[in-house]
């Protein structure tokens, strides 16, 4: 039964707080991949110079991304039919099983072709968990606060996403003092696969003991419930789903190149020690996790559009502008400048994004809503980020990555501007 309205405000920030912890989990799961890419791709892919070996791996991660769509298909029906804590508890569970899969995976060397084998299955089990994690999450983070600090509440979603990066690079730079470069290269990278399939283990059993929001149970109550499904997504509401996919274009791919591939390339273009490169990134999603409630909350005064067409403006202009400074910086400090002056401007898109979505869409399709759209622009734009961004240099043409994410802006930007305000518009009735 649904809580009382009394009750709501002790419960709030327990069951975000619990919700925010398994996000955490889930996504550092998922970014250890990258993190530790640069010690394990020899392992799986011994051919070819730090460019090629890289490539390879980035191509695994986008077959990660291609199965998000599928996931955020399946467990978005899921959430929507079964509740939001059952779609969150699914999702971690797989993410578990992902984890282990690649701490335990066979070397090239020891098992031949079975080795990068074993890391695309593990990738596509991974994939198919965070497809539907985002959208359980989002909507279950969303319909849990209350009206007047949604942007707020919900701004921890990427405060966990970021989170969950920050905790992998934390994670790398601590086994990076531990053992060593050569402990790193042989064995010292399962032990981030292993932490994280540990810790998953934990969140199954507190992402159990949440609540299930109001907005579900009310839905679950009525005899005239629609049905979850795609073509009622797409037939009943394909100006909303056209929305997150044109905002997610641009920021998805703009959050990818200035936090997952901006570690590399400080690393393969800058010319910074892998250790110096992971600090930099560390120091840096540090401030950027502190900013998300900040700006999520000015969202609360100000409206969502505000902060959105903010980021447009500025990723279209200042995206080509930092990246081509940063190839030809040698300095720390100014480098750290660079990519600050980056993740301060696409927070105008992290910090809220969740909850402009998860307001567009009634509770019945809302996880779904969130889940797809996003997950198809995600997969188009945002999983192969690092991996045009090294192909590119891999052909002589680096500059041209640039030019590609401030296009996607440029596109975010014009999504934005024929947006409503969803802060005085939203689909999430209930308080």
């Amino acid at each position: 039964m649904p809580e009382a309205a009394g009750d709501k405000p002790r419960h709030i920030l327990r069951n975000i707080l619990g919700g925010s912890a398994g996000n955490l989990v889930e996504w550092f799961d998922w970014y250890v991949y990258s993190a530790f890419a640069l010690y394990f791709a020899p392992v799986f892919f011994p051919k070819g110079d730090q460019t090629a070996q890289l490539l390879q791996t980035a191509g695994v991660f986008a077959v990660g991304f291609f199965m998000r769509p599928i996931g955020a298909w399946l467990m978005g029906v899921y959430a929507d039919h079964r509740g939001r804590k059952a779609g969150l508890t699914l999702s971690v569970s797989l993410m578990c099983v992902g984890s282990l899969m690649i701490a335990l995976s066979p070397t090239y060397a020891q098992a031949g072709l079975l080795s990068p084998a074993t890391l695309v299955l593990a990738r596509i089990i991974q994939g198919l968990s965070l497809g539907g994690e985002y959208g359980s999450s989002a909507t279950y983070m969303s319909e849990m606060a209350d009206r007047d600090r949604r942007g707020f509440w919900s701004s921890f979603l990427y405060v966990t996403i970021i989170g969950g990066q920050l905790t992998a690079l934390a994670l790398l730079v601590f086994l990076q003092a531990t053992f060593g470069e050569a402990a790193m290269h042989s064995w010292g990278w399962r032990v981030g696969f292993v932490v994280g399939a540990l810790l998953a283990i934990v969140v199954f059993f507190i992402r159990r003991r949440l609540d299930e929001t109001q907005s579900y149970e009310r839905v679950a109550a009525r005899k005239d419930r629609r049905r979850s499904n795609v073509v009622t997504l797409f037939r009943d509401h394909p100006r909303e789903a056209l929305l997150v996919i044109g905002i997610t274009a641009g920021g998805t791919a703009s959050f990818y190149a200035y936090t997952i591939y901006l570690q590399k390339f400080l690393a393969n273009t800058s010319g910074f020690d892998k250790a110096t490169a992971s600090q930099i990134m560390t120091v840096a999603l540090t401030i950027m996790l502190l900013l998300q409630p900040v700006a999520g909350r000015l969202s609360d005064f100000v409206g969502r559009r505000p902060l959105m067409i903010g980021f447009g403006i500025c990723g279209t202009l200042f995206t080509y502008p930092i990246f081509a400074a940063l190839a030809h910086t040698h300095e720390v400090s100014a480098a750290f400048a660079l990519v600050m002056a980056a993740l301060v401007m696409v927070t105008g898109y992290t910090s809220i994004n969740a909850i402009v979505k998860a307001e567009l869409f009634p509770a019945d399709i809302r996880a779904l809503g969130v889940a797809l759209p996003y997950a198809l622009a995600n997969t188009i734009f945002g999983g192969t980020a690092e991996y045009i961004a090294l192909w590119l240099k891999d052909i002589g043409h680096e500059p041209w990555f640039y030019i590609y994410i401030s296009l996607l802006c440029a596109i975010y930007l014009v999504a934005c501007l024929m947006m409503r305000e969803t802060k005085t518009t939203s689909r999430i009735e209930e308080d």
